[in-house]
């Protein structure tokens, strides 16, 4: 199977994912499974998911590289066999834009066939990016984009371990969804805090970060969230399959196939 991913940012694959967003039941959260690969993709895809959120941790894992490590080029390359492998809108996370000028960043995404972008406020020194700088970069790719790509600007507060992390997580939220951002990330946030930054946040999306032993998906959306993404967990989940599966192969000789 295979099509365009959405290529354009704007055409009706870009309109079906940001209409997945929209009005959703309390219970029921977007759940975009992070494809590394266009195996992993098309596997995800057959399995009935409406779209797909690569991370950028299991590509760099998939390629080889240690999270943060990836060539921009190989970032984009790899999205490009997944949103070529499937039919469905696959939106990319590309950590924090690579440096790139915000137009160069919407064209290079556009080449891709996403038509969404994850977008982290982590300065890549251990730190946070000034919120207000950040604001007015992601307002530099909105402009350049016009309404046709989806941003979801990651908040970084928790991993970061910044004091009062629910409040920094709602202050830096606002000023990305005043600049242009469709739905906000805090990444790491735990389910706990959910109500509070929903309450804060109205109608804004929100994104979750879904993790071993945590709420299912249906009690994550009651406590707030939008849409559920699960970071490199699925390859890390798929990587200990094959691990335990190789062991199996070399202790038993044939016919474990």
């Amino acid at each position: 199977m295979s099509g365009d991913g959405g290529r354009g940012a704007g055409g009706t694959a870009g309109s079906r994912f940001r209409a997945l967003h929209l009005g959703r039941a309390a219970g029921d959260p977007l759940v975009l499974p992070g494809p590394w690969d266009a195996v992993s993709a098309r596997a995800f895809e057959a399995a009935g998911f409406p779209a797909l959120a690569t991370p950028s941790a299991g590509i760099a894992a998939s390629l080889g590289y240690e999270d943060g490590a990836t060539p921009a080029s190989e970032m984009f390359a790899a999205v490009g066999r997944i949103t070529r492998a499937v039919s469905v809108p696959v939106t990319a996370d590309l950590e924090g834009g690579y440096g790139l000028p915000a137009a160069e960043l919407v064209e290079r995404v556009r080449e891709s066939g996403a038509v969404g972008v994850n977008l982290e406020d982590s300065d890549g020194a251990g730190g946070l990016k000034d919120p207000r700088e950040q604001a007015d970069w992601l307002a530099e790719v909105r402009a350049a984009a016009g309404p046709g790509l989806f941003v979801n600007a990651r908040v970084d507060v928790y991993i970061r371990r910044a004091p009062d992390p629910v409040g920094a997580a709602i202050a830096r939220a606002r000023l990305y969804a005043e600049a242009g951002a469709d739905c906000v990330y805090p990444i790491a946030a735990p389910s706990a805090d959910l109500p509070a930054l929903r309450d804060a946040l109205g109608a804004l999306p929100i994104n979750t970060l879904a993790g071993p032993g945590g709420p299912s998906f249906a009690a994550l959306g009651r406590l707030g969230a939008t849409r559920i993404t699960f970071g490199d967990g699925l390859l890390r989940r798929a990587r200990d399959d094959l691990s335990a599966f190789a062991t199996k192969l070399r202790l038993r000789g044939g016919g474990v196939l």
